[in-house]
Protein backbone atom coordinates (compact mmCIF):
# COMPACT_ATOMS: atom_id res chain seq x y z
CA UNK A 1 0.00 0.00 0.00
CA UNK A 2 2.75 2.29 0.46
CA UNK A 3 5.75 2.80 -2.25
CA UNK A 4 8.23 5.40 -2.86
CA UNK A 5 9.27 4.70 -6.11
CA UNK A 6 10.90 7.46 -8.05
CA UNK A 7 10.93 9.30 -4.90
CA UNK A 8 14.10 10.91 -2.57
CA UNK A 9 15.16 9.70 0.78
CA UNK A 10 17.85 11.55 3.00
CA UNK A 11 18.65 9.50 6.31
CA UNK A 12 21.15 11.30 8.83
CA UNK A 13 22.77 8.82 11.12
CA UNK A 14 21.51 5.86 8.44
CA UNK A 15 24.38 3.40 9.64
CA UNK A 16 23.02 1.69 12.28
CA UNK A 17 19.90 1.07 14.64
CA UNK A 18 17.11 3.18 14.19
CA UNK A 19 18.57 4.96 11.00
CA UNK A 20 19.81 2.08 9.44
CA UNK A 21 16.33 0.29 9.81
CA UNK A 22 14.75 3.46 7.78
CA UNK A 23 16.95 3.68 5.04
CA UNK A 24 15.99 0.42 4.72
CA UNK A 25 12.64 0.24 4.89
CA UNK A 26 12.38 3.23 2.33
CA UNK A 27 14.51 1.25 0.09
CA UNK A 28 12.59 -1.62 0.23
CA UNK A 29 9.28 0.83 -0.60
CA UNK A 30 10.79 1.55 -3.67
CA UNK A 31 12.54 4.81 -2.67
CA UNK A 32 16.26 6.38 -3.96
CA UNK A 33 17.95 6.78 -0.48
CA UNK A 34 20.72 8.73 0.33
CA UNK A 35 22.61 8.24 4.01
CA UNK A 36 24.74 10.79 5.81
CA UNK A 37 26.74 8.88 8.49
CA UNK A 38 29.48 10.10 10.39
CA UNK A 39 31.03 6.44 11.23
CA UNK A 40 33.00 5.18 8.44
CA UNK A 41 32.72 1.53 9.14
CA UNK A 42 28.98 1.89 9.30
CA UNK A 43 28.97 3.83 6.64
CA UNK A 44 30.75 1.01 4.64
CA UNK A 45 27.88 -1.23 6.03
CA UNK A 46 24.85 0.03 5.01
CA UNK A 47 26.57 1.31 1.23
CA UNK A 48 26.93 -2.57 0.41
CA UNK A 49 23.63 -3.26 2.21
CA UNK A 50 21.63 -0.81 0.03
CA UNK A 51 23.32 -2.11 -3.32
CA UNK A 52 23.16 -5.41 -2.34
CA UNK A 53 19.53 -5.14 -1.95
CA UNK A 54 19.13 -2.91 -5.15
CA UNK A 55 18.86 -0.12 -3.70
CA UNK A 56 19.57 3.44 -5.86
CA UNK A 57 21.30 5.19 -3.26
CA UNK A 58 24.35 7.77 -2.17
CA UNK A 59 26.15 6.95 1.19
CA UNK A 60 28.52 9.55 2.55
CA UNK A 61 30.81 9.59 5.15
CA UNK A 62 30.28 12.82 7.20
CA UNK A 63 29.21 15.11 10.41
CA UNK A 64 25.57 16.38 9.90
CA UNK A 65 26.84 19.19 12.57
CA UNK A 66 29.43 20.35 9.51
CA UNK A 67 27.57 23.18 7.37
CA UNK A 68 29.93 22.50 4.52
CA UNK A 69 29.78 18.89 5.11
CA UNK A 70 25.69 18.73 4.53
CA UNK A 71 25.89 21.97 1.92
CA UNK A 72 28.18 19.58 0.05
CA UNK A 73 25.30 16.66 0.46
CA UNK A 74 22.67 18.92 -0.54
CA UNK A 75 24.61 19.62 -3.79
CA UNK A 76 25.03 15.78 -4.37
CA UNK A 77 21.62 14.77 -3.63
CA UNK A 78 20.52 17.57 -6.37
CA UNK A 79 23.46 16.57 -8.98
CA UNK A 80 22.53 12.91 -8.37
CA UNK A 81 18.47 12.83 -8.33
CA UNK A 82 17.55 16.27 -8.76
CA UNK A 83 15.64 17.39 -5.66
CA UNK A 84 14.32 15.48 -2.65
CA UNK A 85 11.07 14.21 -0.84
CA UNK A 86 11.58 13.42 2.27
CA UNK A 87 14.37 13.99 5.27
CA UNK A 88 14.56 12.12 8.28
CA UNK A 89 16.67 13.63 10.88
CA UNK A 90 17.72 10.70 12.76
CA UNK A 91 20.70 11.77 14.88
CA UNK A 92 20.69 11.92 18.52
CA UNK A 93 22.19 10.75 21.49
CA UNK A 94 22.42 11.43 25.16
CA UNK A 95 26.11 10.77 25.23
CA UNK A 96 26.55 8.83 28.13
CA UNK A 97 26.25 12.12 30.07
CA UNK A 98 23.98 11.15 32.98
CA UNK A 99 24.29 13.33 36.24
CA UNK A 100 22.91 15.81 38.18
CA UNK A 101 22.20 19.06 35.83
CA UNK A 102 24.54 21.57 38.49
CA UNK A 103 27.60 19.66 37.45
CA UNK A 104 27.40 20.05 33.46
CA UNK A 105 30.08 22.00 32.10
CA UNK A 106 29.04 24.40 29.06
CA UNK A 107 31.04 22.17 27.00
CA UNK A 108 29.12 19.07 27.79
CA UNK A 109 25.94 21.14 27.03
CA UNK A 110 27.01 22.37 23.72
CA UNK A 111 27.91 18.86 22.98
CA UNK A 112 24.11 17.79 23.20
CA UNK A 113 22.73 20.18 21.64
CA UNK A 114 24.90 19.86 18.65
CA UNK A 115 24.16 16.46 18.56
CA UNK A 116 20.38 16.61 19.85
CA UNK A 117 18.98 20.12 17.97
CA UNK A 118 21.65 21.78 16.04
CA UNK A 119 22.60 19.60 13.63
CA UNK A 120 18.35 19.24 12.84
CA UNK A 121 18.50 23.47 11.96
CA UNK A 122 21.45 22.89 9.50
CA UNK A 123 20.24 19.94 7.69
CA UNK A 124 16.79 20.68 7.29
CA UNK A 125 17.64 24.57 6.47
CA UNK A 126 19.82 23.04 3.75
CA UNK A 127 17.32 20.63 2.54
CA UNK A 128 13.95 22.49 2.33
CA UNK A 129 14.96 24.22 -1.12
CA UNK A 130 15.71 20.72 -2.23
CA UNK A 131 12.16 19.40 -0.92
CA UNK A 132 10.74 22.96 -2.71
CA UNK A 133 11.96 21.45 -5.79
CA UNK A 134 9.77 18.63 -6.17
CA UNK A 135 6.68 20.12 -4.66
CA UNK A 136 3.66 19.41 -3.19
CA UNK A 137 4.05 16.23 -1.27
CA UNK A 138 7.01 16.69 1.01
CA UNK A 139 8.08 15.45 4.16
CA UNK A 140 10.42 15.74 7.27
CA UNK A 141 9.82 13.25 9.94
CA UNK A 142 12.85 13.75 12.93
CA UNK A 143 13.44 11.67 15.71
CA UNK A 144 12.66 12.64 19.03
CA UNK A 145 12.72 10.78 22.55
CA UNK A 146 10.13 9.85 24.95
CA UNK A 147 12.31 11.79 27.40
CA UNK A 148 10.83 15.28 25.83
CA UNK A 149 7.39 14.61 27.01
CA UNK A 150 8.26 13.41 30.41
CA UNK A 151 10.80 14.40 33.20
CA UNK A 152 14.32 12.45 33.39
CA UNK A 153 16.47 13.17 36.47
CA UNK A 154 19.96 13.58 35.77
CA UNK A 155 19.34 14.02 32.12
CA UNK A 156 17.95 17.71 31.97
CA UNK A 157 19.55 18.81 29.10
CA UNK A 158 19.24 16.23 27.08
CA UNK A 159 15.46 16.30 27.57
CA UNK A 160 15.22 19.80 26.73
CA UNK A 161 16.61 19.63 23.78
CA UNK A 162 14.05 16.66 22.84
CA UNK A 163 11.58 18.57 24.09
CA UNK A 164 12.68 21.59 22.12
CA UNK A 165 12.24 19.48 18.62
CA UNK A 166 8.59 19.71 19.63
CA UNK A 167 7.89 23.34 19.53
CA UNK A 168 10.53 23.37 16.05
CA UNK A 169 8.45 20.77 14.45
CA UNK A 170 5.38 22.78 15.09
CA UNK A 171 6.26 26.13 14.26
CA UNK A 172 8.00 24.77 10.67
CA UNK A 173 4.74 22.24 9.95
CA UNK A 174 2.75 26.05 9.44
CA UNK A 175 5.59 27.68 7.84
CA UNK A 176 5.83 25.14 5.08
CA UNK A 177 2.35 23.79 4.84
CA UNK A 178 1.80 26.46 2.13
CA UNK A 179 4.46 24.65 0.33
CA UNK A 180 2.78 21.59 0.46
CA UNK A 181 5.47 20.13 2.75
CA UNK A 182 4.68 18.73 5.80
CA UNK A 183 6.59 18.25 9.40
CA UNK A 184 6.17 15.78 12.00
CA UNK A 185 8.32 13.84 14.77
CA UNK A 186 8.34 10.27 16.39
CA UNK A 187 8.82 10.14 20.12
CA UNK A 188 10.22 6.30 20.66
CA UNK A 189 10.53 4.76 24.32
CA UNK A 190 14.23 2.94 24.94
CA UNK A 191 15.16 1.07 21.81
CA UNK A 192 17.15 -1.82 21.50
CA UNK A 193 19.80 -0.74 19.28
CA UNK A 194 23.68 -0.69 18.95
CA UNK A 195 23.71 3.18 20.64
CA UNK A 196 21.53 1.59 23.63
CA UNK A 197 21.75 -2.19 24.15
CA UNK A 198 19.40 -1.82 26.76
CA UNK A 199 19.09 -5.57 27.39
CA UNK A 200 22.67 -5.65 27.93
CA UNK A 201 22.27 -3.36 30.68
CA UNK A 202 19.50 -4.36 32.78
CA UNK A 203 21.02 -5.98 36.02
CA UNK A 204 20.29 -10.13 34.75
CA UNK A 205 18.14 -10.18 38.45
CA UNK A 206 15.59 -7.90 36.90
CA UNK A 207 15.30 -8.91 33.32
CA UNK A 208 12.10 -11.05 33.66
CA UNK A 209 10.93 -7.75 35.03
CA UNK A 210 10.69 -6.14 30.87
CA UNK A 211 7.51 -7.90 29.47
CA UNK A 212 5.49 -6.09 32.82
CA UNK A 213 7.84 -2.81 32.68
CA UNK A 214 6.28 -1.21 29.06
CA UNK A 215 2.40 -2.02 28.50
CA UNK A 216 3.17 -3.70 25.34
CA UNK A 217 5.63 -5.83 27.10
CA UNK A 218 8.92 -5.23 25.54
CA UNK A 219 11.27 -2.42 24.57
CA UNK A 220 11.06 -0.96 20.73
CA UNK A 221 13.14 -2.29 17.82
CA UNK A 222 14.96 -0.46 14.97
CA UNK A 223 11.93 -1.51 12.75
CA UNK A 224 9.05 -0.54 15.03
CA UNK A 225 10.35 3.08 14.75
CA UNK A 226 10.81 2.86 10.83
CA UNK A 227 7.41 1.67 10.42
CA UNK A 228 6.24 4.83 12.02
CA UNK A 229 8.29 7.14 9.97
CA UNK A 230 7.46 5.45 6.93
CA UNK A 231 3.74 6.13 7.44
CA UNK A 232 4.83 9.31 8.56
CA UNK A 233 6.39 10.23 5.36
CA UNK A 234 3.62 8.58 3.27
CA UNK A 235 0.23 9.25 1.42
CA UNK A 236 -1.39 7.94 4.24
CA UNK A 237 -0.44 10.83 6.19
CA UNK A 238 -0.86 13.33 4.01
CA UNK A 239 -3.20 15.46 6.30
CA UNK A 240 -0.87 14.94 9.52
CA UNK A 241 1.28 17.52 10.08
CA UNK A 242 3.07 19.34 12.85
CA UNK A 243 2.15 16.46 15.35
CA UNK A 244 4.16 13.80 17.12
CA UNK A 245 3.64 10.36 17.04
CA UNK A 246 4.57 7.85 20.61
CA UNK A 247 5.88 4.99 19.46
CA UNK A 248 6.23 3.34 22.95
CA UNK A 249 4.40 0.79 23.69
CA UNK A 250 2.00 2.54 25.89
CA UNK A 251 4.59 3.90 28.20
CA UNK A 252 3.73 7.37 28.11
CA UNK A 253 0.25 6.41 28.48
CA UNK A 254 0.85 4.36 31.69
CA UNK A 255 2.93 7.24 33.41
CA UNK A 256 4.92 4.69 35.70
CA UNK A 257 2.14 2.33 35.68
CA UNK A 258 3.67 -1.21 35.24
CA UNK A 259 2.91 -5.02 36.38
CA UNK A 260 4.43 -6.58 39.62
CA UNK A 261 6.02 -10.00 39.59
CA UNK A 262 2.16 -10.78 40.51
CA UNK A 263 0.91 -9.38 37.34
CA UNK A 264 -0.87 -6.43 39.93
CA UNK A 265 -0.62 -2.86 38.34
CA UNK A 266 1.19 -0.53 40.86
CA UNK A 267 2.97 3.08 40.52
CA UNK A 268 5.05 2.04 43.51
CA UNK A 269 8.35 0.46 43.21
CA UNK A 270 8.81 -2.93 43.85
CA UNK A 271 12.43 -3.39 43.37
CA UNK A 272 16.12 -2.21 45.23
CA UNK A 273 18.09 -0.41 43.10
CA UNK A 274 17.81 1.39 39.76
CA UNK A 275 17.67 -1.78 37.94
CA UNK A 276 20.58 -1.48 35.95
CA UNK A 277 24.00 -2.76 36.11
CA UNK A 278 25.30 0.50 37.50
Amino acid sequence: MISFKGKTVLVTGGGAGIGRATAEIFGKAGARVAVIEIDPVRAGEVREALEKAGVESLVVEGDVNDGAIVAALAAQIETRFGGLDVLVNNVGDFLMLAKPFERFTDAEIERLYAVNLRHIFTVTRAMIPLLRRNGAGGSIVSVSSIEGFRAIPNLVVYGAFKAAMTGFTKSLAVELAPAGIRVNLIAPETTETPQVPITQVIAAEHRPHIPRWIPIGRFGTPEDMAGGILFLASPLASWVTGTVLHIDGGALAAAGWYRDPKDIWTNVPVITGNGMNF
